[in-house]
């Protein structure tokens, strides 16, 4: 073997190595700038089992890779369905989402999220995948905050309530209280709902006056029984303390609309006990709130439930506002009240409204059903007006013929009396002359032509009044089309179609009126898409 050749042998076993060990460590071979791949543009995604479920505040993370195409050069973007939450690095498709509580909840354990992911070369090349990801609920304890002591006074029945507002549950939950039995003093019970009740012996009151003391119960969430524990604080009091009024919801101030509902919900509560609170009442600076819209529940559950009605604020205001305050006394006439502010706005009568729009689409409809009626009857009186036509030119063409002969026969008959002849040719001339003129008018009936054209005329109206009927009934129908702005405007087109020309000429009576009551079944005869009040409400 020559030196060239086995040179030659030496560099293709060399350039063979180094595609093995190419392919080995996966590399892809260097591939210049301007060459190009035959594979489509693709982007991959990791479809592994599982890979697209992901629970509420826990985090899913991959990146996206694309195939093939002209370019490497890849940006990549969320389309459609991204959240807030979502984070995607457009250069190197790193994905990343951590679902917030809120996207499901207790009932609805698992939602679906569609996300179209897209992906382009620099080559303009789009490839998009959907990633359907499946959100499951996550259920979480109970949240505690701080609660306000337990006051206890000696030889009486100490009552406690655990302070709504002092527990909640982020899952809406309902909850129960369960006590720490080995926490509590002999004699004391807590109820599920979160009363406490102790009437302490001498030497317990005693124990508490050397120093406060601590019990603890759990608050558990209902059905998945999640736990939080709370701690709650013993102090001893010899004195009479003032009732305590909860509410629920916490605000303080309130702007609504007539007709919507307002519902405060008061927990009563007395550090000497409930059954020391006497009385639970309101003031309103508006003289209009009535009384019973306090209602109570139970001795320390009452609820405020008020609605204003559309006639709540007058005219020309466009709002109300008032304060009312709420108190609660104990029988040593100590207090305790909350104040709330109420801004009432105006607002419109949806019922009312959608009965005036309606109305003017009723109204319409009757006028278009009358004129409907009355052009039918004057139909109907053109056809027979015209076979009268028709039989009495036939007849006054006999009667002309028959006087012509009678002309042409008198000069025979009064061959030797001329002044009886004059007088017969002058008589009969004249009534030929007569019945000609009476013929070429036709007078003696009504004109065919006339008529011909009325009733044309007619039938062309009627055609198009039903074609507008039709269109209006039809689109109309339903209250929220008669809410938009453009029914005003159809409904003075409407009506405009509706005035006929010619009325003198079609004899139309402007005081005409239908012999049948104006009911949906007559409406409906010739528009039946027309839709009644109770119909179009649905």
């Amino acid at each position: 073997m020559s030196a060239a050749k086995a040179t030659y042998v030496y560099w293709l076993c060399l350039v063979g190595c180094l595609g093995i060990v190419t392919k080995t460590f996966g590399q892809e071979p260097v591939r210049s700038r301007d060459s190009s791949s035959t594979e489509p543009f693709k982007l991959i995604m990791p479809y592994n089992y599982g890979w697209s479920t992901v629970k509420e505040g826990e985090s899913i993370g991959f990146e996206l890779k694309t195939t093939g195409g002209k370019s490497k050069e890849v940006t990549y973007s969320i389309v459609n369905g991204k959240v807030p939450e979502m984070k995607l690095d457009s250069v190197t498709g790193a994905f990343s989402w951590t679902p917030s509580y809120d996207v499901a909840d207790r009932l609805i354990t698992s939602v679906a999220v569609s996300v179209l992911f897209e992906a382009r070369n620099k080559a303009d090349e789009v490839n998009s995948q959907e990633v359907v990801f499946k959100v499951v609920h996550t259920n979480r304890p109970p949240v505690v905050d701080e609660l306000k002591p337990f006051y206890v006074q000696f030889k009486t029945q100490n009552t406690y309530r655990v302070d709504p507002e002092s527990v909640r549950d982020l899952d809406n939950d309902s909850f129960v209280f369960i006590p720490i039995l080995e926490t509590m003093p002999e004699g004391m019970q807590m109820s599920e709902a979160g009363q406490i009740t102790w009437d302490p012996s001498i030497a317990q009151f005693n124990i508490l006056k050397a120093g406060p003391r601590y019990v603890e119960f759990y608050v558990e969430d209902q059905p998945f029984k999640a736990r939080t524990k709370a701690r709650l604080k013993l102090e001893p009091t010899q004195k009479d303390l003032a009732p305590v009024i909860t509410v629920v919801p916490k605000q303080s101030v309130f702007r609504i609309k007539e007709n919507s509902l307002v519902n405060i919900k008061f927990y009563l509560s007395d550090p000497n006990g409930d059954d020391d609170i006497a009385r639970f009442d309101f003031v309103s600076q508006n003289k209009e709130i009535s009384k019973k819209a306090l209602v109570k529940n139970t001795e320390t559950n009452y609820e405020f439930i008020w609605e204003p009605g559309f006639d709540f604020v007058k005219e020309p205001v466009d709002s109300v506002r008032f304060s009312i305050t709420f108190y609660v006394i104990d029988k040593a006439q100590n207090r305790d009240e909350r104040v709330f502010n109420f801004v009432v706005g105006n607002t419109v009568d949806e019922e009312k409204r959608n009965e005036y729009w309606f109305n003017l689409y009723h109204e319409a409809m009757v006028s278009a059903r009358d004129l409907m009626d009355q052009m039918v009857e004057k139909e109907n009186d053109l056809k027979r007006n015209y076979r009268k036509a028709k039989r009495g030119k036939s007849q006054r063409s006999v009667l002309n013929a028959t006087m012509g002969a009678s002309t042409g026969l008198s000069p025979v008959i009064a061959k030797d009396k001329p002044d009886l002849r004059n007088q017969m040719t002058v008589i009969g001339g004249t009534t030929v002359a007569t019945i000609g003129t009476l013929e070429a008018t036709e007078v003696i009936g009504k004109s065919i032509k006339d008529l011909l054209d009325r009733f044309n005329y007619v039938l062309e109206k009627k055609t198009e009044l039903q074609g507008k009927g039709d269109a209006f009934a039809r689109e109309f129908a339903s209250k929220t089309a008669r809410a938009h702005p453009d029914f005003v405007k159809k409904l003075d087109a409407f009506k405009s179609s509706m005035s006929v020309r010619g009325l003198v000429a079609l004899e139309l009576d402007a005081n005409w009126v239908s012999k049948t009551q104006a009911t949906t079944k007559e409406i409906r005869k010739y528009f039946k898409d027309y839709m009644p009040l109770n119909e179009s409400a649905n």
